[in-house]
C-alpha cells in the first residue's frame, strides 16, 4: 500500500471536502427551515426551483469535474508547470457557458415551468426564485474552476473555510431578506435566491485572496507555484483534451440531477403535501450522504493520480478502504435517523401533520444511504480511471430505468410517497452493480487522460 492511498492520506483528502459538504448542506437546510415557516407552497417552491437551478449548474460542475480529473493526472505525473493552462483553459470555457446558462434560467425557463407545473402558485414562486438566482451562476463557475484545482492537486483544506464563508453569509442574509429583519425588505422566496447569489459572490472573493496570500511553506503563492491566472493565448489542443473528458461528465451530471428533477415533476403531480414531504426528505437525506459524497468526490483525484503515477495494481485496493471508510460513516448516520427521525424532520417544519407524513419516506433513505458510498465511489472511480464516456453510458442506463420506476410506481400504481421513493433504493442497486461489472471486465487500466 502506497503512502499516498493509506487510510490517512484518502481521509486528508476528504475530511475538508465533508466539511464543505456540511456546511453548503447548513446553508440548504435553513433555506428550507426558514421557507417551511412562510407556507408549503415556498418550501415546495424553493425546493423544486433549487434542484433545478442545480440541475443546469451541475453541466458546469461536469467540466469542473473533468479538469480535475486532468489536473490530478498531470499532478500524478509530476507535470506541475502544465496545471497552470489547465486551470486557465477551464476559466475561458466556463466564463462563456456562464453567459449561455443565465439566459437559459432568465428567459427559457419561465415558459418551461409554465407548461411543466401542475400548480399555479408553485409556478409564479419557482420562476421568482430563478430570475434572482440566475445572476449567482457566473460566481459559481468561478467556484468551480477554483474547486477543480484545489482539489485536483490535493488542496482540499481550503474548502473548509471557503464553504464556511458562503454558510454564514447565506445564513445571515436568509434571515434579514426571507423575513424582512434589520430593516430589510420582507422578500420570502426572493430573499433566499438573493442570499444565496451574494453568498457565492463572498466565496468568489475569498478564493481569489486564497490563491495569492496561501503559498505552500509561505514562499510562493498557489498562482506563483502552479502558474495560474495568466490566461495565455487559448490553445485548441488543451482545450480539446479537457472537452472529450468533461463533455461526458458535464451531461452525466446535467442527466443525474436532470432525472432528479424529473422525479420531483412527478411529485409534484402527486399534490403539494407529497411535494413538501419529498423536499423535506431530500434535505435530510443530502446531509446524510455529506461523508459518502466527499469520498465520491475525492476518489476522481485519488484514482486519477493513482494512474498517472503508473500505479494502476494500487486502484482496487484504494476502492475497497475508500469503501469501508464511507459505509462506516453511512451506518452510523442510518442508526441516528433511526432513532430519532421525529426530531430531525421538526428541524423543517412545526406542521405536525407533515412530520407524520414524513415519517415512512425517511424510512426509506435511511435504507439507501447504506448503499451510497459502494455505487458512488465505484461510479466516480470510473471516471477516475478517464473513461468519462462509460461513466455517462451506466449514467443514462440507470436515470432512465429509474424514471420509469418512478413513472410507473406513482402515475400506474399510484402509490403514496414514501413507496415511490423505492426507486432511489433501484438507482443505487442499478449503478453499483453497473459499476462493478466494469471493473470486472473491461481494459480500465489502459485509459489515457
Amino acid at each position: 500500500m502506497s503512502a499516498e492511498n493509506s487510510y490517512s492520506a484518502i481521509w486528508k483528502m476528504s475530511y475538508p471536502i465533508i466539511i464543505g459538504y456540511m456546511a453548503q448542506n447548513i446553508v440548504y437546510v435553513v433555506d428550507t427551515a426558514f421557507l417551511g415557516r412562510v407556507s408549503e407552497v415556498a418550501l415546495g417552491a424553493g425546493g423544486l426551483a433549487g434542484l433545478y437551478y442545480i440541475a443546469v449548474f451541475m453541466l458546469g460542475m461536469g467540466f469542473g469535474t473533468g479538469s480535475q480529473i486532468v489536473i490530478a493526472r498531470r499532478h500524478g505525473q509530476g507535470k506541475i508547470a502544465s496545471i497552470g493552462k489547465v486551470v486557465d483553459h477551464t476559466w475561458y470555457f466556463l466564463a462563456g457557458f456562464a453567459v449561455v446558462v443565465f439566459l437559459f434560467l432568465r428567459y427559457a425557463t419561465p415558459l418551461f415551468f409554465e407548461y411543466a407545473l401542475s400548480s399555479d402558485g408553485v409556478n409564479q414562486a419557482s420562476v421568482e426564485y430563478l430570475d434572482i438566482r440566475a445572476y449567482g451562476i457566473f460566481f459559481a463557475f468561478i467556484n468551480v474552476a477554483f474547486r477543480a484545482f484545489f482539489v485536483g492537486v490535493g488542496k482540499t483544506q481550503v474548502l473548509i473555510w471557503s464553504t464556511v464563508v458562503m454558510a454564514v453569509v447565506n445564513i445571515v442574509l436568509d434571515y434579514a431578506l426571507i423575513f424582512g429583519h434589520w430593516g430589510f425588505p420582507e422578500m420570502g422566496i426572493g430573499g433566499a435566491a438573493l442570499a444565496s447569489v451574494i453568498s457565492e459572490a463572498f466565496t468568489s472573493m475569498y478564493f481569489v485572496w486564497y490563491a495569492f496570500r496561501r503559498g505552500e511553506g509561505g514562499k510562493l503563492t498557489f498562482v506563483q507555484q502552479y502558474s495560474f491566472l495568466k490566461f495565455p493565448k487559448p490553445e485548441i489542443d488543451t482545450l480539446k483534451n479537457l472537452l472529450n473528458v468533461s463533455i461526458p461528465v458535464m451531461f452525466q451530471n446535467f442527466i443525474s440531477l436532470g432525472g432528479w428533477f424529473l422525479f420531483y415533476l412527478i411529485i409534484e403531480g402527486m399534490g403539494e403535501r407529497p411535494l413538501a414531504i419529498s423536499n423535506i426528505v431530500r434535505s435530510i437525506y443530502l446531509i446524510l450522504m455529506i461523508p459518502a459524497l466527499a469520498f465520491y468526490s475525492a476518489t476522481y483525484s485519488l484514482v486519477s493520480n493513482t494512474m498517472g503515477r503508473g500505479e494502476s495494481r494500487e486502484v482496487k485496493p484504494l476502492l475497497k478502504r475508500i469503501i469501508g471508510m464511507g459505509f462506516l460513516f453511512s451506518v452510523v448516520l442510518s442508526f441516528l435517523v433511526s432513532v430519532f427521525p421525529h426530531s430531525i424532520i421538526e428541524i423543517y417544519t412545526n406542521d405536525t401533520g407533515l412530520v407524520l407524513a414524513s415519517l415512512p419516506t425517511l424510512r426509506v433513505i435511511s435504507v439507501a444511504l447504506l448503499l451510497v458510498p459502494i455505487s458512488m465511489v465505484l461510479f466516480a472511480a470510473i471516471s477516475g480511471t478517464g473513461n468519462t464516456r462509460m461513466s455517462l453510458v451506466l449514467e443514462v442506463t440507470t436515470v432512465l430505468i429509474y424514471l420509469v420506476c418512478t413513472y410507473y410506481f406513482a402515475k400506474i400504481l399510484v402509490w403514496p410517497v414514501e413507496q415511490v421513493w423505492y426507486t432511489e433504493l433501484v438507482y443505487l442497486i442499478i449503478l453499483g452493480t453497473l459499476s462493478l461489472v466494469y471493473f470486472k471486465t473491461a481494459n480500465w487500466k489502459s485509459v489515457k487522460v
